[in-house]
């Protein structure tokens, strides 16, 4: 499956990505805000991948995860995920990471436009959901940018560095989507 913007190409995972993962994955710059942590091997990186391209396989699918490829360079620059949630709730929780040198270009914001486009326009679903650690302004503006509201904050929820951290959780329905 082939999403497409004006700048970039978003396709499902295929295991050639998996270096280019990993190597996203072990910036200290992206693990900030990351519950995982640094993986400490590739292979703890390809088994992760290999799950997530295991998932998209089902019917119906746990999740989509997507490759963001750089349409004028054809280079890889980060990844979109959809954890799908029950299919009666039609809803699903996105979640993105983008290499460092492309942060503050609109990659992020373009991404989750037509990541919100596909899901519900293509998939008809009702609700998507966001969180991120309360200091990631980065992420904050993509979502706010994107029409997310934010309907709270949970305390104490990520596990970060050794350190508990306060999440905010947002939200945007179809009817928001569609104003």
């Amino acid at each position: 499956m082939l999403l497409t913007t004006s700048q970039l190409h978003l396709s499902e995972i295929v295991t050639n990505d998996i270096k280019y993962i990993h190597a996203l994955n072990s910036l200290p710059e992206v693990d900030e805000f990351n519950t995982s942590g640094i993986p400490e091997s590739l292979d703890e990186t390809q088994n992760l991948v290999l799950g997530w391209i295991d998932s998209q396989k089902k019917e119906p699918k746990e999740r989509y995860t997507f490759s963001i490829v750089n349409k004028e360079t054809n280079e890889f620059i980060g990844i979109v995920g959809l954890k799908m949630g029950k299919p009666n709730y039609r809803s699903a929780e996105i979640w993105y990471k983008l290499f460092p040198k492309t942060w503050k270009k609109g990659y992020a914001t373009e991404t989750v436009k037509e990541i919100l486009r596909f899901c519900f326009n293509e998939l008809k679903l009702h609700r998507i959901e966001a969180g991120c650690a309360i200091g990631n302004i980065g992420s904050i503006k993509v979502l706010e940018k994107c029409g997310f509201i934010r309907e709270g904050q949970t305390r104490k929820l990520l596990p970060i560095r050794d350190n508990w951290i306060d999440n905010y959780f947002y939200a945007i329905l179809e009817e928001d989507h569609n104003k």
